[in-house]
């Protein structure tokens, strides 16, 4: 027979691993529970949004006594309401249980748990965040209940993330969007028409503000991917949710501004890794994204000063659309 505390692992992978294939958030926390005895407290979580503000958290967690012997380990999920991408106050509240002793290490009790709150954060790096929380916790066993600290990181993964903007932003550029290729006899082809729609519904969501997590529903805003995700969904064109998962879609083209063509994916990476940012082409060097000032168009250029910041993260271009969407059958 397996020992309860060594069945735990597996416990916790078997749960949460679903929860991780999506998570655009990755954070560990250490702090102290202090009921009449005081506990150690060791956390680490999977995060992804929810809906609008909201976010749900996923999270394995270990207590042990501050002094003597005993421990308690369980799993558990959380609510937090306003923790985006901004410094500044949230709110928590979640629930816990699982398998413990206040007395020593034989985890022999079925514990749950329940705890609200609030926490702070700090973003010193675009994909970073830093923070502290304080939440009042009750415990179903020996009904121990005591204010709960800890400070922790949080890491963004996937396609939430979005580069730090350059620190000297050019102002908004116009909307323009590029005439559509032409085909033999002056008609324009199928495939440039639906690209040309899927850039249009691209540019209906301009002035859109920056989201994390976003993508568009009510009226809200948008992050990188799901800007990219909307514009090619209007047209019945599925994409995955993630910019690292869009930029393995379609086919690859030439990283040359001259190769590219309207409609298609640019892909970023913010520190030469796995693609961090996505953006739809629009011609004539221009491209559209949400960025830190929300759905915004720019340039892909080394020669402009914020298009060079762009220029010099761009690492690759998709072609989401073949030249041969929509032709007729050969006969």
């Amino acid at each position: 027979m397996i020992p309860r505390r060594r069945a735990f692992g597996p416990l916790f992978l078997t749960l949460c691993l679903p929860a991780l294939a999506a998570a655009q958030g990755v954070e560990g926390r250490v702090g102290r529970f202090y009921d009449d005895v005081g506990w150690d407290l060791y956390r680490l979580g999977f995060s992804r949004p929810l809906a609008g503000p909201i976010a749900v958290a996923y999270s394995g967690s270990y207590m042990a006594r501050a002094e003597g012997e005993g421990g308690f380990a369980g799993l558990g999920l959380d609510l937090t309401a306003f923790q985006g991408t901004t410094n500044g106050p949230y709110l928590v509240l979640g629930i816990s249980g699982g398998l413990g002793s206040p007395h020593d290490h034989s985890f022999s009790s079925f514990w749950g748990s329940w705890s609200g709150g609030v926490g702070f954060q700090l973003f010193p790096a675009s994909a970073l965040a830093v923070g502290a929380e304080a939440r009042w916790r009750e415990m179903s066993l020996d009904a121990r209940d005591g204010l709960e600290v800890s400070a922790g990181l949080r890491l963004r993964v996937g396609g939430g993330g979005h580069p730090k903007p350059a620190p000297a932003a050019a102002p908004p550029l116009p909307v323009e969007r590029a005439p559509a290729p032409e085909a033999a006899g002056g008609h324009r082809t199928v495939a440039s028409a639906l690209r040309q729609a899927v850039i249009a519904t691209a540019t209906d969501a301009m002035g859109r503000p920056y989201q994390w997590g976003g993508t568009g529903e009510d009226g809200g805003g948008f992050d990188c991917s799901g800007l990219i995700q909307h514009a090619y969904a209007e047209h019945g064109i599925t994409l995955p949710r993630t910019s690292a998962a869009q930029a393995g879609e379609g086919r690859e083209v030439k990283r040359k501004v001259e190769s590219l063509a309207p409609g298609d994916l640019l892909t970023f990476s913010n520190r030469g890794g796995p693609v961090t940012h996505v953006g739809l082409y629009l011609g004539d060097g221009r491209f559209i994204h949400s960025a830190s000032r929300g759905v915004q168009v720019s340039l892909l250029s080394g020669d402009d000063p914020y298009g060079r910041w762009w220029y010099q993260r761009w690492v690759g271009a998709r072609r989401i659309i073949s030249d041969d969407a929509g032709a007729p059958p050969p006969n």
